[in-house]
């Protein structure tokens, strides 16, 4: 009942069931909606699972696509859900552990993203972008990683890790 009486009151807000946050009031643009990212980590903490973006997301991260999505996805271990709030909408997708055996790295963000992308569409200038964001910790990691990325995409971490 107290956290309905502080929604009520606009204390806090309602952004799904369980989860609520602080809304902050810009004096120009109003209410901003919290960013797509601290929801999908508050509902991966309350849930106690993991997540790792995909799709448009992945790649918009990455610096691949300028394109920002009003339907985020993450592939998640925990329950397939649905979240809207303001415009946009994060979609949890379950998955295979296959899929999550990268989750939280950088190295699964470039396999969701190149993905999403296509192997037709790899040019030399998305491979410059992702050379640029990748550290010498982050090229071992992604030769690690190669088992859990399609065959395509593994020639392309071993171009990216050289």
């Amino acid at each position: 009942m107290a956290l309905t009486r502080l929604s009520r009151k606009g204390i806090i807000r309602q952004l799904a069931r369980g989860l609520y946050d602080y809304p902050i009031d810009h004096p120009s643009f109003g209410r901003i909606p919290p960013s797509a990212d601290a929801v999908a980590k508050a509902l991966a903490k309350r849930d106690a699972s993991r997540l790792q973006p995909t799709g448009a997301y992945a790649a918009n991260i990455l610096g691949l696509s300028e394109q920002v999505p009003t339907r985020i996805v993450f592939l998640t271990d925990g329950p397939s859900r649905r979240v809207k709030f303001g415009q946009q909408e994060i979609v949890l997708k379950r998955t295979t552990p296959r899929n999550m055996a990268t989750a939280g790295r950088k190295s699964g963000t470039i396999i969701q993203a190149l993905r999403h992308i296509g192997q037709r569409n790899v040019n030399d200038r998305a491979l410059a972008i992702l050379k640029r964001q990748i550290t010498k910790q982050d090229r071992t990691q992604l030769l690690k990683d190669l088992r859990y990325a399609p065959g395509w995409v593994t020639d392309i971490l071993r171009q990216l890790a050289a």
